[in-house]
């Protein structure tokens, strides 16, 4: 991996960061649950991370089931989606990622 293509990811990484803080501050709400009424597959991810970050993982698995998966989709991002040796090994964990996603929304939506 090059140096330049992991400064650029930090950067987005760090913007990421301030938008997400800026979303916090300014209390915006999720424009796909503002617009149609319905959660969106992310929903609560913001504040399951919060909650993880001060170790109330209670918190966080009620606000989103899969908040667990973020560090491993920011190793996705960063190693180029190369996580393992197995190309099915990669693809095999981002779709169970995917499905887990998926479920959590359906669960939200009708449970």
């Amino acid at each position: 991996m090059k140096i330049k293509n992991i400064k650029e990811k930090i950067i987005i990484f760090i913007m990421l960061l301030v938008a997400t803080g800026m979303y916090r501050l300014l209390k915006i709400p999720c424009i796909v649950l503002h617009i149609t009424g319905i959660e969106c597959l992310g929903c609560g991810m913001t504040r399951a991370l919060l909650s993880a970050l001060r170790f109330d993982f209670v918190s966080a698995f009620e606000y989103h089931r899969m908040f667990w998966s973020l560090p491993i989709i920011g190793l996705y991002v960063l190693f180029d989606g190369k996580l393992f040796k197995n190309r099915v090994l990669n693809y095999a964990v981002i779709i169970l990622i995917g499905a887990g996603f998926i479920l959590n929304w359906a669960m939200n939506l009708f449970g």
